[in-house]
């Protein structure tokens, strides 16, 4: 196949799902990562495979566990001979308020495998085909301010994680720009529930005098970004940790809540 191909964690719902939209518009291959959202995965891939002249395919693994990783990883090259672009969209958060000494051991251990080792998991394997064709593009998500690794109260382990992720990402983005490779971080705003997978068009529609712009966040704020990331004119762009916000400083809001006693 002579296409690019992008995989995308966690792809089939969410922004995970607006992601792999943009990436089909856009002429990619794509490759939809589920874990247990069988159902939404494959009626997405016929979607985009029917809707846009790319092939897209749905394979389930937990990118928390590594033996799952490489399985993913396989089944793509099998498939489509690669990954040109990785998009590390997948991350579990626990909803739960919690202090750090109330998480359990195991679920610290998922909320770091999941965030951070499975960055670390799908870059290490995904390099090689990067490398071999001296291009690509890997992309993570973070949070507002996530590049000055602030505190946050009752989100320790996703925190950590997630800042974490942010020096790996410039970390990455330096080793391997010899290799044509970029990696950048895209931080979104509060962009919750439905509005995940809402088009810009219908945010526009809507207003929110808590975000500067007036309007609410739409996951197509989020995949237009990701999009032109992960285009050839984007060459030049590396090590960026960018918001997605609209203005709003998302995490004073958090810090503005009062924890509790």
């Amino acid at each position: 196949m002579t296409k690019k191909t992008a995989l995308i964690t966690g792809a089939s719902r969410g922004i995970g799902r607006r992601t792999a939209m943009a990436m089909a518009e856009s002429g990619y291959n794509v490759v939809i990562n589920y874990r247990s959202s069988e159902k939404e995965a494959i009626q997405l891939a016929a979607e985009l495979s029917s809707t846009y002249s790319i092939h897209a395919a749905a394979v389930q693994g937990d990118i928390s566990n590594r033996q799952d990783c490489e399985q993913l990883i396989k089944k793509t090259a099998e498939d489509f001979g690669g990954v040109d672009i990785l998009i590390h969209n997948a991350g579990p958060y626990v909803k739960e308020r919690k202090r750090l000494d109330e998480y359990g051991w195991d679920e610290w251990e998922y909320m770091m495998n999941g965030n951070l080792n499975s960055v670390f998991y799908l870059t290490k394997l995904t390099l090689p085909y990067m490398r071999s064709r001296k291009w690509g593009r890997i992309i993570t998500l973070g949070f507002d301010r996530v590049e000055t690794a602030p505190g946050w109260v009752y989100r320790s382990a996703f925190a950590a994680a997630k800042s974490g992720i942010a020096s790996l990402t410039k970390t990455i983005s330096q080793e391997e720009a010899v290799h044509g490779i970029t990696a950048n971080m895209v931080c979104p705003g509060d962009i919750i529930g439905e509005w995940k997978e809402k088009s810009i068009a219908e945010a526009c529609l809507e207003k929110d005098e808590h975000v500067p712009v007036g309007r609410p966040g739409a996951g197509e704020d989020l995949s237009r970004v990701i999009a032109f990331l992960t285009s050839e004119s984007s060459s030049f762009i590396t090590g960026s940790v960018i918001p997605v916000t609209g203005g709003q400083d998302v995490l004073g809001k958090v810090f503005r809540v009062k924890p509790d006693n």
